[in-house]
This record gives structure tokens, sequence and C-alpha cells, in this order.
């Protein structure tokens, strides 16, 4: 496999997965978990830096960016688990690290639970597993329609507009970066453009409602960090308004010294988009001399 990124795609079981890929098979492999409202796109910057270094494959999700899910896909986060689980087994990866960004989170620490043993390492850039980094600023909104359920009329039409609403898009990757003007529009504008896709909305408000599943899941997320003795590199944008600072410092908690790294950087929630060079440095520093 060339370091020049490839593109591809695969089927799993009725799912046309497209991913990303660069890097020599013999190389160590590194899985990159988009979250929403992006895809593999948003790696874009960071395959290529990684490349030389590791065996790099990035997914979309299925309901993102150019996957095409199977007739009758069931859009919940054990479904997407299942099917990155799928993909890896049959792309026939036995050990990988897992970059986990935002939803990307709970589909890699999902994987870490149903075989621990093949994970070799989680580098984490705002992908939440603790309380202590939920923001009510973001998630207010959520945990009332959560309490309310999916019959609450007046929620679902708030979260409808959310989701269809683009300076809510733009908003993720501006909110907390010190210099916007150096932000590339095309990321928000891909987002924003495949988010309108029919049936798109029904998609993402049904992941929103599943994400109180997630939650329920923070205790088996952290004993798994506590008892695997797992590496875990944080590469956290510190003004993040949706899984804030707090929920890095958290992993303190669970993960031992030695094998714990926190890097935070001056940016929002898609650090990629300011520190991708940064970020590369950080991931090659700490996983090289690991695997």
């Amino acid at each position: 496999m060339s370091n020049i990124e490839q593109i591809h795609r695969i089927s799993v079981e009725g799912t046309e997965v497209f991913y990303r890929e660069a890097g020599s098979n013999s190389k160590p492999k590194l899985l990159l978990l988009h979250g929403y409202p992006t895809s593999s796109y948003m790696f874009r910057n960071l395959i290529p830096l990684l490349s030389s270094h590791f065996h790099v494959v990035a997914p979309d999700l299925p309901g993102f960016g150019f996957t095409v899910p199977a007739e009758g896909y069931v859009f919940d986060f054990k479904a997407l688990a299942e099917t990155v689980d799928q993909f890896v087994t049959k792309l026939g990866w036995k050990k990988f690290a897992i970059y986990v960004f935002d939803y990307g989170s709970p589909v890699g620490f999902r994987l870490a639970l149903k075989n621990p043993t093949r994970i070799t390492a989680v580098i984490s850039q705002n992908g939440n597993a603790y309380d202590e980094g939920i923001d009510d600023r973001f998630w207010g909104p959520l945990k009332k329609y959560w309490a309310a359920g999916k019959s609450d009329s007046e929620l679902t039409s708030v979260l409808r507009a959310y989701i269809q609403d683009k300076r809510i898009v733009d908003s993720q990757y501006f909110d907390g970066v010190v210099d916007t003007a150096a932000i590339d529009l095309a990321p928000s504008t891909l987002d924003w453009a495949l988010l309108s896709r029919e049936g798109q909305t029904d998609i993402q408000l049904g992941l929103f409602f599943d994400y109180q599943n997630n939650f329920r899941l923070y205790p088996q997320f952290q004993e798994f960090l506590r008892n695997s003795g797992t590496p875990v590199l944080l590469t956290w944008g510190k003004n993040d308004a949706i899984f804030s600072f707090a929920g890095a410092e958290a992993f303190r908690r669970d993960v031992k010294l030695k094998n714990l790294e926190i890097r935070y950087f001056d940016t929002g929630h898609f650090a990629l988009e300011t520190h991708a060079e940064e970020i590369a440095e950080a991931i090659i520093n700490f996983l090289v001399p690991r695997l």
C-alpha cells in the first residue's frame, strides 16, 4: 500500500463502506474514527502525515460521508460499532490502535469492550468517555429530549431545525478557534451537503436519541481504560464547547500515569483543522516506541 492516500469501498453485510487508506501493510495499524457531522474527510490532512509510520484506514460510518448503508439499516451506535467491527475483520486486522473523535469515541470503545486485547492504543481527540466532559451548553437540549422521549413534538422540531441549520455545522468548526480566518471552508460545506440528503435528518435524530446509551456505557469504557493497560494519548482542543477539557482530565483517574499522555491545543472541537501537524507529531512520538 502506497503512502499516498487511496480510496476504497468494501461490502460489509450489505453495507458498502467507503474508506481512505494509506501506508504499508507491514506497519502498525491505526483506525481513524470520525464524528458528527463529518466523515473520513476530516482526516485528509492527518493521513499523509502518518502514513510513513502506520498503516492508516479511515472509514465513513454508516449515515455519514459516502458509505451506503444496507437496506433497512438500523441507525444506532450498537449497529455502527458492529459494522466497523465487521469492517476491520474483513480487512484481516487482528490488532490495531484507534483514533477516536466525537461519535467515533463510543464506536471505538465498543470495539474495545468486545475484544480488548486487539486494541494496541487509544488516541482520543475530543473523544469523550466521562460525565465531566459533557458540556451542557451543547448537551442540555439533548438531555431534555432523552427525558421527554421521541414523542415530544416540540423538542423534536427544535432538534430537526438544529440538524438542518448550516450555521450549526459551521459553528462546530469555528467555535473556540483563535484564528478563524485560517479555517478551510470545504469540510463544513461538504458536511452540510451530505446532511442535506433525503432521509438524513431522521438518521441523525435517531443517533441523537440513541447517544444516551453511550452514557450508560461510560463506566464500562472506564473499566477498560483502568484494567487493560492500553496506552492512551489525548490530543484535545481545550476550547471545545461539546466535549470539554474536563473530560480529558478525567482520563487520569483510570489510565496509569506511565500509559497516559495529554496534549491540549488552543482550539475547538475540530482540532485537526488547526493543529494537524502538531497532533501527527504527538501521535508518532507516542505510538512508535510502543508499537
